[in-house]
């Protein structure tokens, strides 16, 4: 499995990575600090594992493993190729899972690309330029498969009927995976490879004082996501690192 670690620039995305990686990465006080995408590979925690373990009493344990990437910020207009936000937008297409970090943390010494902290209008426009990305490859699917849709062809009729679904909710402001179902194949949405429709976590930045139980930041963006399929918590990505770097 492989997660990307996306967010505006100077957010706190490669400090969250060192916290979660022994690859460490280039965190510093400026947009853009990251390029080229840090990758990491991580072992996940399960006490099931030892317990079978005891049962079965293996040669050797191997925890399953998740490969954490570290993606340059994206900015407005990334749709369109700012800030390099094709080659961005393509680093995310490959990853399974999304982890969104929001600043959630006020501090004047630390720069912020739009000169004021507001995780949700950050996040919002990150999901702009996702959601645009997805509405341009729907767009070009439908046209591929509509005529054979229309004279009953099956196969692209159950596409044309998914991807139509997908784009009147991406022209509503929504991401893909709000309209995917239970029922919709899960080989065909991977065939369309949308941005969207990848599991997202929202991760929240706070400041240490707010370590233990979050911010009014926090709550905003809970409130925000409140319809999503996505969960939210919040670290001291700083702290973190530094605990991680002992």
């Amino acid at each position: 499995m492989k997660c990307g670690i996306v967010g505006l620039p100077n957010v706190g995305k490669s400090t969250l990575f060192n916290c979660l990686s022994n690859a460490k990465a280039q965190a510093a006080n400026f947009p853009f600090c990251t390029i080229e995408p840090n990758v990491g590979t991580i072992t996940v925690p399960d006490r099931r594992l030892n317990k079978l373990a005891e049962l079965v009493k293996p040669q050797r344990i191997v925890p399953t493993t998740v490969e954490i990437v570290d993606i340059a910020g994206l900015v407005k207009g990334a749709s369109k190729g700012e800030g390099l936000g094709n080659q961005f937008l393509a680093n995310i297409r490959e990853c399974d899972a999304i982890l969104h970090v929001l600043r959630c943390f006020d501090d004047p010494n630390v720069v912020h690309v739009d000169g004021s902290v507001d995780p949700v209008r950050d996040k919002e426009v990150i999901d702009i330029e996702l959601q645009l990305k997805d509405l341009e490859t729907v767009e070009a699917r439908i046209k591929k498969v509509e005529k054979q849709a229309q004279i009953g062809e099956k196969e692209a009729k159950r596409r044309y009927e998914l991807l139509s679904r997908i784009r009147v909710a991406l022209l509503k402001g929504q991401s893909a995976r709000s309209v995917v179902t239970a029922n919709d194949d899960p080989a065909l949405l991977n065939e369309f490879q949308l941005l969207t429709t990848k599991p997202v976590l929202y991760v929240c930045n706070v400041e240490e004082k707010s370590a233990v139980t979050g911010n009014a930041h926090v709550e905003r963006v809970r409130t925000a996501v409140a319809n999503e399929q996505a969960e939210v918590i919040f670290v001291t990505a700083a702290i973190e690192a530094e605990i991680a770097a002992l």
